[in-house]
């Protein structure tokens, strides 16, 4: 592990990557920012060592400052559970070659695919990666709708998704991803990474957030239909709710102003001022209404 400490990811990825390069179709951007992936693995290990997934682990230059912090926070005892899902095969075969005889277990497999429970039964367990930007959003629902199973989430996301994740209501980024994220989690922006701390570098700036699941204080009804009313209230974001909802769910302006009355909400109101409380309650008026 000394030696591991003193190879500076950059050269690490030099070395490993001379053959095998990351592919744009896959959204391989790989962090080789020491300070950097330092700072990563510091908020993504969990208490006592895991049980911990790293998604899309690519060549690994995160891989390894996990797998250091983990076999230094593991007793002798508890071990090291630390599971690393990778689609792209010729990166598994780099994985094995690093870390063989390492406590990592490889899985050959779209992260979407993975079932928490099925890798630590009951317990609660971490997961973290620097999310390929093209699927970050589908990624972030699969393993936030886990959360019986899920202790910690920190994501490396591109730094406008890092911002809807956190956003409030009544800012420009506020839309249905942030409600989406504050129904399950309390989220949190760490830090941010410039597009020169990667290889090769990407276009935009990056975030690293920390989201720690949750139930939504209060709720009354199923997390998706609270999405669905809030989905449609966002269909045209420029709009009042009163047009957007009459163009995503197809009715007359006059009882959808009864509607949105019942539900305490103003026919003048725009989408992105209105808290989880009002879609709440526009999710319980709109049941009979749309049974209509």
């Amino acid at each position: 592990m000394d030696a591991e400490k003193s190879e500076p990811a950059a050269a690490y990825l030099r070395r490993v990557g001379s053959r095998d390069r990351a592919k744009k179709s896959l959204g391989q951007n790989y962090l080789i920012d020491d300070a950097l992936l330092e700072r990563m693995a510091a908020a993504a290990v969990p208490p006592g060592g895991g049980p911990l997934l790293e998604i899309g682990p690519g060549l690994g230059t995160l891989t390894r400052e996990l797998l250091r912090r983990l076999e230094n926070a593991a007793g002798a005892e508890a071990g090291v559970r630390f599971w690393a899902a990778e689609l792209d095969g010729s990166k598994v075969a780099v994985l094995r070659r690093e870390f063989g005889g390492r406590p990592l277990c490889l899985l050959n497999a779209d992260a979407r695919a993975v079932i928490l429970s099925d890798l630590w039964g009951s317990e609660k367990g971490a997961v973290c990666g620097n999310l390929p930007y093209y699927i970050a959003n589908p990624l972030l629902r699969h393993f936030l709708r886990q959360r019986d199973s899920l202790s910690l989430l920190t994501v490396m996301v591109q730094n406008e998704v890092a911002e809807r994740l956190t956003a409030l209501p009544g800012s420009r980024a506020y839309g249905v991803l942030s409600i989406a994220a504050r129904l399950y989690a309390e989220g949190e922006i760490l830090f941010r990474a410039p597009a020169a701390a990667f290889r090769p570098a990407p276009k935009v700036t990056s975030a690293v957030v920390r989201l720690r699941p949750r139930l939504y204080p209060g709720l009354s009804l199923p997390e998706e239909e609270l999405l669905a009313a809030a989905k449609a209230a966002f269909a045209q974001r420029r709009k009042t709710v009163l047009n957007s909802l009459a163009a995503a769910w197809g009715r007359d302006k006059e009882s959808l102003r009864l509607l949105l009355r019942q539900a305490a909400i103003p026919a003048a109101a725009r989408a992105e001022g209105l808290t989880i409380e009002d879609f709440q309650r526009l999710a319980l008026a709109a049941r009979d209404f749309l049974r209509e």
